[in-house]
């Protein structure tokens, strides 16, 4: 598929972070405005649906950063992350289009590190649990697929960096370039780079970056080791 040339695409969050970075790579997929496509709403997705009749809903809306904001929104989180994404799948459904959901690698335990797509889930945070709970009405669609991703704009943005917490973090654009090669996939799969502290990740990039614990940051838990094991991607890539 020459996703440049596909214009039966659509994006749902669009004026995100790494909405705005497909947008760039992407032009001729469709990115809706909250106005024209508001996933809280059914009548509003499948209005737009009717319209321009996708194959593919690429599902970023939501809420994310700060990731504190979950403990604090409890209702924002539940209406977005959770609600949102089942209207997205029970549209999806009714229109036989494909729905891949962008999810997180926060939804594994984040002890031992290494998950595979078909370890158990456990998340340390509402965050997590917000996508988790978006995942359930995923999988219920089989025509889906579910990227646990890793994710960050480029370049790292952040002063301070965690030494005591692992995970796979690559950046947006380079997501883009995986993700000409997954559409057509089905089921979960784990997405991201080599794992290391997010401080030695930061650290590649920006030689100015500070030590950071996770301990210092009181307002959320962040899992210690929730890096995860890329061995399904990389089949997925040859194949």
């Amino acid at each position: 598929m020459t996703l440049n040339k596909h214009k039966k695409i659509i994006v749902t969050g669009g004026s995100g972070r790494f909405g705005g970075v497909l947008r760039k790579k992407f032009p001729n997929f469709l990115y809706p405005s909250k106005k024209e496509l508001n996933v809280t709403k059914i009548s509003s997705i499948e209005k737009f649906f009717e319209i321009n009749k996708p194959k593919i809903i690429i599902h970023l809306a939501g809420l994310s950063r700060p990731i504190d904001q979950h403990e604090k929104k409890i209702n924002e989180s539940i209406k977005l992350n959770i609600i949102g994404t089942s209207n997205i799948v029970m549209v999806c459904k009714k229109f036989n289009a494909k729905v891949i959901y962008f999810s997180t690698s926060y939804v594994y335990p984040g002890k031992r590190g290494n998950y595979k797509e078909t370890d158990p889930v456990l998340p340390s945070n509402n965050y997590a649990w917000s996508k988790l709970g978006g995942e359930c009405a995923v999988q219920m669609y089989k025509k889906s697929l579910i990227l646990r991703v890793c994710m960050t704009e480029r370049p790292f943005i952040h002063k301070k960096a965690f030494t005591d917490v692992k995970l796979n973090f690559i950046f947006h654009d380079q997501i883009c370039d995986l993700l000409k090669k997954i559409i057509n996939k089905t089921g979960i799969l784990n997405l991201g780079g080599p794992t290391k502290t997010v401080y030695n990740f930061a650290k590649q990039y920006n030689r100015k970056v500070k030590k950071m614990s996770s301990k210092d940051l009181k307002s959320v838990k962040f899992p210690k080791n929730a890096s995860m094991n890329m061995n399904k991607l990389k089949n997925a890539l040859v194949l």
